[in-house]
């Protein structure tokens, strides 16, 4: 292989390796951007093994690189395909949010990748490594794909997604660049390409991709061991970090008022479920409803992002409590009491009733059983839908009111 190869080679590493890491790193919470980053993640680890391969120091090793790099051409067609169908378990509620050139494209992007399948069937078996053209043409359709799920995520959290990813991708690529481009020196005017030498570069390629990628909870990890006697400078760190995540996320060009009433709702569904992540609810387009202005202004408060999504948590509860039965106690069981029940005690409180790992107090034993016994999950699932449509209706009311 030739020296202009391997680099082509690694870039194509670098950029199907740092597009799986961001998938992930993005929300790995949501099962759909896990499938579609570990899809990523395999056609990179095929990479490694057809470029190791090549350099391979015995015949051993050659052919057990060899026999990996057929199983990573074929675990990404899987793994996509699985996100596709997580991705479209509904074609009408997918045509309705994201419009039929998308859901042509994810189609077209699903038919390719199932060709990766036959190539792993017809062409690997008939010639020892796999074509630099077909690898080329496999990973940039990957990276395409993978743009069309940031770019779905982002859009179904109603969030914008150009910058946070552009600003991802150049911290990743300059550090590559500072640490890769180091080892590709020595091998291009020094000791020439060798098996170790590749090694390094790949491992460089992928260290700088990881740390950069994974660069806030990396930075976590090393405030808590640079300021363990310093709680509030910790806190002060994360807080920040969070708001830079959360101002290139946010789409402040969408006006919440100006959604259709079903986006609207939708929305309200998402904030409901973040209400005890702020750094998640900060890049909610519902953070800038004519109500979050009033509140920052009563209150005296900065506008900041964080600020912001304090207040709409603030609004978010008072529109809960307002599902309240009037006079009837704290809590009830009745038909009355099911869409504050479905609100209050997962979102408010806190309590998880069908985990068996979560831990609870004594306080709320007796909301516990009911959950567990007579409001069976996907029941509660309906409650809380239902119930966010009225609190989206509240809270679209009482901003109406208010915008000029």
């Amino acid at each position: 292989m030739s020296f202009s190869s391997v680099i082509w080679q690694t870039v194509l590493f670098f950029l199907t390796f740092w597009l799986g890491c961001y998938l992930i790193a993005r929300d790995a919470g949501r099962l759909q951007l896990w499938l579609a980053g570990l899809g990523m993640l395999a056609f990179a680890a095929g990479v490694v093994s057809l470029l190791l391969g090549t350099f391979a120091p015995s015949a051993s090793l050659a052919l057990t690189l060899y026999r990996l790099q057929r199983l990573f051409v074929v675990l990404p067609a899987l793994f996509w395909l699985a996100a596709m169908v997580w991705l479209i378990p509904n074609r009408a509620a997918w045509l309705e949010r994201y419009g039929r050139q998308q859901l042509l494209l994810g189609v077209s992007m699903g038919c390719i990748l199932a060709y990766g399948v036959a190539i792993s069937f017809v062409i690997l078996p008939r010639v020892q490594t796999l074509p630099t053209g077909v690898a080329t043409f496999i990973a940039l359709d990957l990276f395409v794909f993978g743009l069309v799920i940031t770019q779905l995520d982002a859009s179904d959290k109603g969030e914008a997604w150009l910058y946070h990813f552009l600003r991802a991708f150049d911290y990743s690529f300059f550090t590559a660049l500072i640490f890769g481009g180091q080892v590709v020196l020595v091998m291009r005017y020094s000791f020439g390409l060798s098996f170790p030498l590749v090694l390094l570069l790949l491992t460089s390629v992928a260290g700088s991709v990881l740390i950069q990628t994974f660069s806030d909870p990396v930075q976590a990890v090393m405030d808590r061991i640079a300021f363990f006697n310093a709680p509030q400078l910790r806190r002060a760190r994360a807080e920040q970090r969070a708001e830079d995540s959360a101002a290139q996320r946010l789409d402040a060009s969408l006006s919440p008022l100006e959604l259709a009433p079903a986006e609207f709702e939708r929305l309200t569904r998402r904030a409901l479920s973040q209400m005890g992540d702020l750094p998640k609810l900060a890049s909610s387009p519902l953070t800038r409803l004519p109500l979050i202005n009033q509140q920052l202004a009563q209150n005296g408060q900065a506008d900041g992002t964080l600020a912001r999504a304090a207040e709409l948590k603030a609004l978010l509860t008072e529109s809960i409590a307002r599902l309240q039965p009037r006079d009837e106690g704290d809590f009830g069981t009745t038909d009355a009491w099911r869409h504050y029940n479905a609100l209050y005690f997962p979102y408010v409180v806190g309590l998880r009733p069908y985990s068996r790992r979560a831990f609870h107090d004594d306080e709320h034993e007796v909301v516990l059983d009911w959950f567990r016994s007579q409001v069976p999950e996907r029941t509660l699932y309906n409650w809380q839908t239902a119930a966010a449509r009225l609190v989206a209706r509240d809270l679209r009311e009482r901003s109406r009111r208010l915008a000029p």
